[in-house]
């Protein structure tokens, strides 16, 4: 058996030195080491604003047109994607369709490991067809080491079929791979090795930032307001008459005779109230400036 590639150079795969004696630490020790040591985290992300922001910006031009968000990512990293893109159509009521998280091994990899999916780089071909990735897509690779060959793979397949690239990273010394690096910096991981912690809180958040302010963008958010929501169950319907109560400044009961007239389309029984609209009317000016709230208001 040959020698696997020396991964020692990588940031992630270096030692801590600051958690060398880890095993010997009490419990509230090594919880306020851990806790501590996240900070770098955050850190991480703030100094990656302006990669991040150059990202959401071309994304959101794609996506104007018709294109498609793919998370491609193995191990926890696929886990953290697949995880972002399927919160998006309960928080922003989008097509699921629209942010995809793909996964080496497939959703079987969400709850078992299968490392051993993540050393093809061709792995990802199948799924690419499937999807029909094209020039209309962008492909954002996850990888806290960088060195990934299925995602590395799925980036260069992505470019072959035009879509555009992006990629997140916690090693700075790999070349760009990418039409967006976004490099996070974490540094050792308090576990040698273990990128669920430092370098997965950085990268969650990162995902949470691009899709959250990404469906602001496209007018799925009013103030801070989650308006793009279909009541389907108590704890919506309940969000949803709040949200109407603090927008048109109505008492909760004539709040919920709204959201009811509107067949439970929180944006479209706003637009009623305040336009003095019925919901054909204002489902057709909402539909005319793209579903923004603040636009059809």
């Amino acid at each position: 058996m040959s020698l696997p590639p020396d991964r020692g150079h990588i940031a992630t795969e270096q030692v801590h030195g600051g958690t060398v004696s880890l095993d010997m630490l009490s419990t509230r020790e090594c919880v306020d080491l851990l806790s501590s040591d996240h900070e770098q985290a955050i850190n991480a992300v703030q100094k990656a604003n302006a990669s991040i922001s150059a990202f959401i910006d071309d994304v959101h031009k794609k996506i104007l047109k018709g294109g498609r968000l793919i998370y491609i990512g193995c191990g926890t990293s696929g886990r953290l994607g697949v995880l972002d893109a399927a919160e998006c159509p309960p928080t922003f009521q989008s097509d699921p369709e629209l942010i995809v998280g793909l996964i080496a091994g497939g959703d079987a990899s969400l709850r078992t490991s299968s490392e051993a999916k993540e050393d093809d780089p061709l792995g990802i071909i199948p799924e690419f067809d499937r999807l029909g990735i094209s020039s209309s897509d962008t492909v954002l690779g996850i990888s806290a080491g960088g060195t990934t060959p299925w995602v590395i793979g799925g980036l260069r397949a992505a470019t072959k079929r035009g879509a555009m690239t992006g990629f997140i990273t916690c090693s700075s010394i790999i070349e760009p791979l990418a039409d967006h690096m976004i490099f996070l910096d974490t540094g050792p991981e308090p576990l040698t090795g273990s990128t669920r912690l430092k370098a997965g809180t950085a990268t969650k958040l990162t995902l949470n930032i691009i899709s959250t302010t990404l469906f602001t963008q496209l007018g799925k958010v009013y103030g801070n307001l989650m308006v793009d929501l279909k009541a389907t169950n108590n704890k919506l319907r309940d969000r949803a008459i709040r949200i109407i109560t603090s927008i048109c400044g109505t008492e909760r009961e004539e709040s919920a005779a709204i959201l009811e007239n509107a067949h439970g389309e929180l944006k479209t029984a706003i637009v009623m109230h305040q336009c003095d609209l019925d919901f054909k009317s204002a489902t057709q000016k909402l539909e005319a400036v793209g579903g923004n709230l603040r636009s059809a208001l």
